[in-house]
Parts: structure tokens; C-alpha cells; sequence
């Protein structure tokens, strides 16, 4: 298996490589990239492909666009030179917001996206896809797909760093990684929940009886973006009674000036490794490791 750290992952990638030769034959290499005068992506391997497994290692955060590209270019070239097979491992994996058409006229992304990348891959690896109204990723992708979770990671990051802990989703949508990891850890979990009476009336509540004294709120999501629907969360429980927060996401995009707006809530921040951040704290390198040892190395 040949491990290629892409522009946006080297760091992870060589870790990957690192744990990876464990279980086998495993070298590492990086992916040569440039820009021409106008703008242009180059992209050259610097070691041999030919009947290699290609696991080409890249999370799409900041030039998205360019990131991608890079990509196609690599795993395309890879195959023109003889690889055995490309797999893509994307700690981060963008435009599954948009799974719709919302409006008239909208391009549903991630569904151009899937069939773009379903021409050059045959592997997808990527760590808690931001699922919204697909049932799997299998909804657009045809290449082999594996949905891996950080929750086993974050969970043994609570139980470790974390005492008197109550772990809750700021919203629904955020519930479903509260609620596991809670399970994992063997501690209570709630959803905070808002009703509105009026411009000026709004009773916030959990969804439980719990008593919130001398514990530490750890509020846990997928994605952190702008930063806003944690800060208000904080608020809310703040109303009734919580005093100690942690905030724990899988992926720190924090665009903006989110992580100004998170620091004046007091909260500790800390994030899984799948984008790189100072707030990275939970390494995700193992979890990738495995799946590479199950789907890859272990098939023939």
C-alpha cells in the first residue's frame, strides 16, 4: 500500500503511514503539487504507482475548489500509471449541506460532486459525513464507501480529560453525537430545546429532568462553523443553571471569527484532527488506520 499525503493532509497522512506499517508492507510519499503562472493545478507523483495501492489522504477545507481538482488529477493520473486501485481518505468531506434542491434553479453539489469522483476512485474514506437527508453515502456514491465515527475517539478523550460530565446536543440535528458518545462513555445526555411564545418570550429547556450543579456541560457536534449556534447554546444553559462547558467537534471549520465568538463564552474548545486546528486535541489517525487494515491491506 502506497499512502500519498495530498496538500491539505500530509501531517495525518504520514501519522496514518506511521501506524499503518504495523500490520504490513506500507510506504509514504507526497504528492508534488504547483500552480503555473495563470493559475493553473500541477500535480506529479514522486515514487512508482504501478500495481500499488493508492491511498491518497486529503481533507477539503479552505481552496475546496482547487483541493478537489488536485485530487481528480492525482487519482486519474495514478490510474494512467498502472495502480492497482485509488482509494481517497477524506477526514473532512464538503458539500453534503446541499443535498437538495432548495430553491429553483440550485445545483444539488454533492450529488456533481459524487459522480465526478465516481469516475476516479474506488474507495471513499471518510470520518462522520455531514448526513443530512441521505441515508448513506451510497445515496449518491458508487464506489466502495466507508462512513467511519469519531465517537469512540471523543468519548475516550472525555472519559480521560473530563470529570462530572453531562453531555448535550445544542440542537436535533446535533443530538445523534451527543447521544452516542454519552452511550460509549455510560453518562447522561440531553437536547437542549427552545420554544417560542412570542418576539420576546422564549422558554429554554432540556429535554429531561437533570440537575445541571457541579456539572461540566460538554456540548458535542459534527461540524463547527460560524461558531453561533454553540454560543447561544451556552447562553441558553447558562439561564438555567450550568456554569462549566467544554465544546467538542469533529471537524473545526470555525470560519470566521468563530473562534472569537466561542472564546467569549469561556468554554474550553477542542477538536478531532480531521482539520487541522490549534483546537486539535482527539486524534482520529487510528480509527482511519483500521479501516485502511479491514478494506485494504487484508483484500487481496
Amino acid at each position: 500500500m502506497l499512502i500519498i499525503g495530498c496538500s491539505n493532509s500530509r501531517d495525518l497522512a504520514k501519522k496514518i503511514a506511521v501506524k499503518a506499517r504495523r500490520h504490513g508492507k506500507v510506504k509514504y510519499s507526497e504528492l508534488e503539487t504547483a500552480r503555473f503562472p495563470d493559475g493553473e493545478i500541477y500535480v506529479r507523483y514522486n515514487v512508482p504507482v504501478k500495481d500499488k495501492k493508492v491511498v491518497l489522504v486529503q481533507s477539503f477545507y479552505g481552496n475546496i475548489s482547487d483541493e478537489m481538482i488536485e485530487v481528480v488529477f492525482a487519482a486519474q493520473t495514478a490510474k494512467d500509471l498502472g495502480a492497482k486501485e485509488v482509494t481517497l481518505v477524506a477526514p473532512y468531506f464538503p458539500y453534503f449541506r446541499q443535498d437538495k434542491r432548495f430553491k429553483p434553479g440550485e445545483s444539488i453539489s454533492i450529488q456533481v460532486i459524487a459522480k465526478m469522483l465516481n469516475r476516479f476512485i474506488h474507495r471513499l474514506i471518510v470520518v462522520d459525513p455531514h448526513l443530512h437527508r441521505l441515508k448513506s453515502m451510497y445515496d449518491v456514491f458508487t464506489c466502495r464507501c466507508h462512513n467511519l465515527s469519531a465517537d469512540p475517539a471523543i468519548a475516550r478523550y472525555i472519559e480521560q480529560n473530563i470529570k462530572n460530565v453531562i453531555i448535550i446536543g445544542p440542537d436535533w440535528e446535533s443530538y445523534r453525537w451527543a447521544e452516542k458518545t454519552a452511550d460509549i462513555i455510560g453518562c447522561e445526555s440531553a437536547i437542549l430545546e427552545k420554544k417560542r411564545y412570542s418576539a420576546t418570550k422564549v422558554d429554554v429547556r432540556i429535554n429531561k429532568k437533570i440537575d445541571l450543579k457541579d456539572k461540566t456541560v460538554v456540548l458535542v457536534d459534527d461540524i463547527i462553523s460560524t461558531g453561533h449556534t454553540m454560543q447561544e447554546a451556552i447562553k441558553d444553559l447558562k439561564k438555567i443553571g450550568a456554569k462549566k462547558f467544554v465544546i467538542i467537534c469533529v471537524h473545526s471549520l470555525f470560519v470566521g471569527n468563530a473562534m472569537d465568538r466561542l472564546k467569549k463564552t469561556g468554554a474550553r474548545i477542542v477538536s478531532c484532527n480531521t482539520i487541522k486546528h490549534k483546537t486539535n486535541k482527539i486524534d482520529v489517525t487510528s480509527i482511519i488506520e483500521t479501516a485502511l487494515k479491514h478494506h485494504i491491506m487484508e483484500t487481496a
